[in-house]
């Protein structure tokens, strides 16, 4: 080929691209725009996994499968669950999150992951390394004491322990756990000096507190409310804003007298940082449908769970609050993992 005919196709080439492209930037599209538009219309071509960062049979567990299940139904491919415990959850939130981010990759976080980001050395960055997608459900903890101890209502408890302060006792499922933070959140709240006494998992902690070993202890509503509805515990008080539907005579922390207090256990859908904003909008209005079925509603309910409606806007406001209050906690109380 002589160079004149080179030249003439490089410049019809150039000239077709400069065309396309124009047209493009009047309709308003861009090449990366085209690009977003075909992966929501594409996505997803494969099963996505949620990462779990407990065992199973536990309260993160039995939501991912319960979600799982459902996003199946609504994105029509599978949904499925892997468990990797370890490091009070860091493990698995480590393993998902150094996934591509192409939102095959999930992470089922919960508001130990805020908390874990005070305590542990992570070899991710917990709000910069993430792309949030929907919040789930959130419940609150029950406040509850042995019934053998005769304390009323939390006013009681608050009275007796600052009559006679570091002679009460709580327990927590362990050191760093949520229990164990958000216990010492109501102690300085109430300004009152109690015992720490941290178990290994929720399920001794409770035997002890049912047996009077310790006075009192911050538990899941899933673990906690059998014992109370069986007359073994005594429920002082919720610790949301609102009342728990199943216990509606229990009032709330605020409700007692400290309008500030408001803690939640919550659970969440994130994802590796970089997700198409189209992908996640995607896996968060499948999740909201999912979100709205009764049935859902109702398993969540018998966890003391609400279902959330979080956009990922909210959902990540919502992280980046928590790490920033139990940072504040865990320097202003000394809480380690030790």
């Amino acid at each position: 080929m002589n160079k004149e005919f080179l030249a003439s196709r490089w410049l019809r080439s150039n000239m077709i691209k400069h065309i396309v492209c124009s047209l493009m930037t009047l309709s308003g599209l861009s090449l990366g725009t085209l690009a977003e538009a075909q992966s929501a219309t594409a996505y997803p071509t494969k099963p996505i996994k949620i990462v779990v960062g407990f065992a199973p049979g536990g309260g993160s567990d039995f939501i991912a499968r319960i979600v799982a299940q459902k996003l199946t139904q609504q994105l029509g491919q599978t949904v499925f669950v892997e468990n990797r415990p370890g490091a009070g959850g860091n493990l698995g939130a480590e393993i998902a999150l150094k996934a591509p981010g192409d939102g095959y990759t999930l992470f089922l976080a919960a508001t130990s992951y805020t908390v874990n980001a005070n305590l542990y050395k992570l070899p991710f960055d917990p709000i910069k390394d993430i792309t949030p997608i929907a919040r789930l459900a959130s419940g609150p903890f029950i406040i509850a004491t042995n019934p053998n101890l005769a304390i009323p209502n939390l006013k009681a408890l608050v009275d007796l322990a600052k009559k006679e302060p570091g002679k009460l006792s709580y327990a927590s499922a362990g050191n760093g756990s949520i229990t164990h933070v958000a216990t010492e959140y109501f102690l300085t709240t109430a300004g009152i000096d109690v015992l720490h006494v941290p178990y290994k998992g929720t399920s001794p902690a409770l035997t002890d507190t049912i047996s009077g070993q310790v006075q009192f202890i911050f538990g899941t509503v899933a673990s906690t409310m059998p014992h109370v509805q069986s007359g073994k515990l005594s429920a002082l008080a919720v610790t949301t804003a609102e009342r728990l539907a199943a216990l509606p005579n229990v009032p709330t922390v605020m409700e007692s007298g400290y309008p500030n207090f408001d803690v939640s256990v919550w659970h969440g859908l994130i994802g590796p940082k970089g997700i198409p904003a189209d992908i996640v909008l995607k896996i968060n209005q499948a999740v909201r449908t999912a979100l709205n079925d009764p049935l859902m509603a109702q398993q969540l309910a018998a966890d003391g769970l609400t279902a959330s409606a979080d956009t990922p806007e909210e959902f990540g406001a919502l992280i980046a609050q928590e790490v920033s209050r139990w940072g504040a906690l865990v320097k202003a109380r000394g809480i380690t993992l030790k």
